[in-house]
């Protein structure tokens, strides 16, 4: 297709294309709106490739831009495109790929890449041909822009390239691309490597035919003199050893003293080469290859773990005070509400209170596991991955693996660094320390009495990034601080805490309050003779904060609610924590995100301070049931018309959720009079059947929490209520699963032998989970709770099946402590025993070991199963009895001895 623009309507577009570099907002308003109504004109695609690719009189960023526009029309509105705009499009790419300028040659493999996700690469079968061809040119520029679209193409496609639906392209194109790593420009050859790197993870098969062949090419071009291709080996290496790590080993050595070299790189080589040591430090030949290396390594970790001069100015490490800056708000990472999870106490008494929690195991669908190094309090992204946070990563991970044994490389090197004269090497000594904390806190303790004060006294360090790095590191270290002495380290460590969460560096304030969350959650109830002090500076950083800082304090007051519990509700501390809680609630608009964190501190402090929360728990109520009502509004609306609706934000009705769910578990009945006067079980049904499953999960765990404190509002509306509850007893969505099992056995209790209706459409599904190999830990906890729970309430309907569920039941419960959930349980385990003896005989031993589980049980739970015990005894027989407890382990015999005498 030949096309041809017509003058004016170019013009326009130029002029657009210049407007929208402009600086203005409003320009920037007006141009968006233009380039929107252009959009209703099929030819604007061909105005914008025409500036593109061939309107050579502009400047290079009008043109790329334009090419970027078109990118953003394609995305969206691909499929709608004409066959021959499209077709005309694509011809101007392949050709703008031999465009002298790099900057025009990226935007059309930019390009290249979007059509052929949109539509498809199987739309467009001469694509790659094309590309390889173009790879043969004698013109090192076509060559060149062609391997920068394959790369794209590489990076996004890579399992399609290998699907039988496009021919399984890549049995041709890996090998092409193997030919070009000794290609004489760095460029084409780091580009052949990046395009191969691709292929490793998923061991693609096409890779794997020619694998020794491309190890080869790599050490071939390790000490290549282009950073980039060094680079782009590096990266190679690191795939390698997590997929075949068989045929680097007879390399090993060699590869170890390549990457000890390019981790002391002075750029970006040296993080793809630290990648090395981490992924290496978490394969089982780790120890086996690394320990005659060890003492080389460790050194230049710890280096790598010092600032940069780059690193300095961009984190402006010589401001010391910052206090009174504003934020910007791109520096504040978007907040995400963990929906609250119901998990049951260990028997070691580890785990949160009984009841809904807030679970930091959070949603299933998305775990992301807590990792100090990605926000380590070190810049502006706390995402930012770099060779320091890298290097610290792989330092602990190592001493996790070494352990104590790591200690007589690391100490001197400690010793050294921690007491240095540069503030930039004592700061990277700091780290190190805190890095090794948790692989090797055994070798460790008797350095801490002299560690633990000069630590202490570093908070007080003239430079904020030492102040705030102690900080973190003393977090690491606050099990030990608790276990002794409070005189000798917690208070000492509380107290300059506390005056660093009032430092002048919003760095250092950011860095004391996450610190002071963990000593929290450590030292639990020996915090309670401090609370005074401690809620003074707590409520005195309100005033002082700016924005960033106020969202990680809600976090430190959340934290200490959860942590001290009911000690919380006396008059004097409710009087100075709530007042300026309550004006931040009063002065956030609804739609504010700031709300999440205010919320969920509001729900830590509600459920810490039961009837003390109730004067303030009107308003909070009203306003979480409007959060709710204007988000079922707001979905019902954007689904009704979407194009005139956006979707609601649903974490704002999450939240909401589980804020009430924190009043109810709170204010227990008190809450009635709230529930009463509002439409929440209309709502709350209308929750219960939400697409998302955050939703879900928050609304049964509300239903539960609500059937605790104030059944009589729940009961009319049963029916409707456990049909949806039994519908989410699927394991694909775990927390959603673990709080509908939970409400499920909360509302048994409620209606007693009126749950008999619905035991057919609950037990078989519980039953599958409780049998599930697969199935978490909590899941099962609840399940089986929930179990015993229908066979109090229902024992002739669910004795029955005692025999599919008695094993795993009893294995379930032994490590759940003493509470009321586990009495209640055990109590509909003896009543189905009862029911059904016979179908708990091959699996006694586990009911034994489960029996022994308790401490202290009540007194007529104890003689229940003190009877089953002495019955099953006088049924076998004295001879079959004693055969039978020989299998014991000798714990188990003594301890049913001393408990039930038998």
């Amino acid at each position: 297709m030949s096309w041809e623009p017509q003058p004016d309507g170019l013009s326009q577009i130029i002029t657009l294309l210049k407007q929208s570099q402009s600086k203005d907002n409003m320009v920037q308003r007006a141009v968006q709106l233009k380039l929107e109504e252009l959009n209703q004109y099929p030819d604007f695609n061909n105005y914008l490739i025409y500036v593109l690719t061939k309107l050579t009189s502009e400047n290079e960023p009008t043109r790329s831009l334009s090419g970027l526009i078109l990118k953003n029309n394609i995305r969206i509105h691909g499929a709608q495109l004409q066959p021959a705009i499209l077709e005309y499009i694509k011809q101007e790419c392949l050709r703008a790929l031999s465009d002298p300028s790099p900057l025009i040659r990226a935007t059309a493999g930019i390009l290249i890449t979007t059509i052929a996700n949109t539509g498809g690469l199987t739309n467009w079968p001469e694509l790659l041909p094309t590309l390889c061809d173009m790879l043969d040119s004698q013109d090192y520029i076509v060559c060149e822009g062609a391997f920068g679209a394959l790369q794209k193409i590489c990076e996004d496609s890579a399992n399609t390239l290998d699907s039988s639906a496009l021919n399984r392209p890549l049995n041709v194109m890996i090998p092409k691309f193997l030919q070009f790593f000794r290609h004489s420009s760095p460029s084409i050859r780091s580009y052949a490597i990046a395009c191969i790197n691709q292929f490793i993870v998923n061991r693609t098969q096409a890779l794997m035919v020619h694998i020794d062949t491309f190890i080869e090419n790599l050490f071939h071009i390790s000490a290549d003199d282009d950073r980039e291709v060094r680079k782009n080996v590096c990266r190679g290496l690191v795939m390698l050893l997590e997929v075949r790590m068989d045929r680097l080993m007879p390399h090993m050595n060699n590869i170890i003293e390549y990457m000890l070299v390019q981790t002391q790189d002075s750029d970006e080589t040296s993080l793809n080469a630290c990648e090395f040591w981490l992924s290496l430090a978490e394969q089982n030949i780790c120890k086996e290859v690394l320990t005659p290396h060890l003492a080389n390594l460790v050194p230049v970790l710890v280096r790598g773990m010092k600032y940069s001069d780059i690193d300095i100015m961009v984190l402006k490490g010589d401001v010391e005070e910052d206090e009174m800056i504003p934020d910007r708000e791109e520096d504040i990472k978007p907040r995400f509400h963990k929906s609250r999870t119901v998990t049951q106490k260990a028997a070691s008494g580890a785990g949160g209170s009984d009841g809904a929690v807030r679970s930091m195991e959070g949603n299933d669908e998305d775990d992301d596991i807590d990792d100090p190094y990605v926000d380590m309090n070190d810049d502006s992204n706390p995402s930012d991955w770099n060779l320091r946070k890298c290097s610290a990563a792989t330092l602990d991970v190592l001493a996790n693996v070494y352990k104590d044994e790591f200690l007589p490389i690391l100490l001197p090197i400690l010793k050294e660094t921690l007491f240095h004269d540069d503030w930039l090497v004592k700061e990277s000594g700091i780290l190190a320390l805190g890095a090794i904390a948790e692989g090797c806190m055994t070798g460790m303790v008797p350095h801490l009495p002299e560690l633990i004060p000069y630590l202490i006294l570093c908070l007080s360090d003239k430079k904020a990034l030492v102040r705030s790095i102690t900080c973190w590191t003393l977090s690491r270290y606050a099990h030990w601080v608790v276990s002794q002495p409070h005189d000798q380290y917690l208070k000492p460590l509380m107290k300059e805490l506390l005056k660093r969460i009032l430092d002048a560096n919003k760095r250092v304030q950011e860095a004391a309050c996450s610190a002071f969350a963990t000593l929290e959650e450590e030292a639990c109830t020996e915090l309670v003779p401090y609370l005074g002090f401690i809620l003074d500076t707590l409520v005195f950083a309100f005033r002082k904060y700016q924005h960033k800082n106020l969202l990680i304090l809600y976090d430190a007051i959340g934290t200490l609610a959860d942590s001290v519990g009911h000690h919380l509700n006396k008059p004097e501390y409710i009087s100075m924590l709530m007042p300026p809680l309550i004006e931040k609630w009063n002065n956030l608009k609804d739609e504010d995100k700031d709300l999440f964190p205010l919320l969920e501190c509001l729900s830590s402090v509600a459920t810490a301070l039961h009837s003390g929360f109730l004067p303030y728990s009107e308003p909070v109520y009203r306003r979480c049931i409007s959060l709710i009502q204007q988000t079922l509004i707001q979905d019902v609306a954007s689904t009704t018309n979407p194009t005139q609706f956006d979707q609601p934000d649903k974490d704002f009705m999450i939240v909401a959720l589980d804020l009430l769910s924190g009043l109810a578990e709170g204010l227990d009945c008190y809450i009635e009079s709230l529930v009463s006067s509002s439409n929440i079980m209309q709502l709350l049904y209308q929750c219960m059947q939400d697409s998302m499953p955050e939703v879900r999960q928050s609304s049964f765990a509300l239903l539960g929490d609500l059937t605790k404190a104030c059944f009589q509002h729940v009961h009319p509306h049963i029916a409707d209520f456990l049909p949806i509850l039994g519908h989410n007893l699927n394991p694909e969505y775990i927390s959603v699963c673990n709080n509908a099992t939970w409400a499920i056995g909360e509302i048994s209790i409620k209606l007693m032998e009126d749950t008999k209706p619905y035991i057919p459409m609950v037990l078989g599904p519980l039953i599958e989970i409780i049998n599930n190999v697969n199935t978490p830990k909590t899941l099962l906890e609840n399940t089986a709770i929930t179990i015993g729970r229908l066979g109090l309430v229902c024992p002739v309907e669910v004795a029955p099946s005692l025999q599919q569920f008695v094993r795993q039941w009893c294995s379930s419960l032994r490590n759940i402590r003493d509470n009321e959930e586990k009495d209640s349980a055990f109590r509909g385990m003896c009543q189905m025993i009862t029911v059904n003896p016979v179908g708990v005989v091959p699996d006694f031993i586990f009911f034994c070991d489960a029996a022994a589980s308790w401490m202290t049980p009540q007194k007529d739970l104890h003689e229940m199963l003190q009877k089953i015990l002495h019955g099953f005894k006088m049924q076998v027989g004295e001879e079959n009895w004693a055969r039978f407890v020989e299998q014991f382990p000798p714990q188990l015999s003594e301890r049913l001895a001393v408990m039930y005498n038998i």
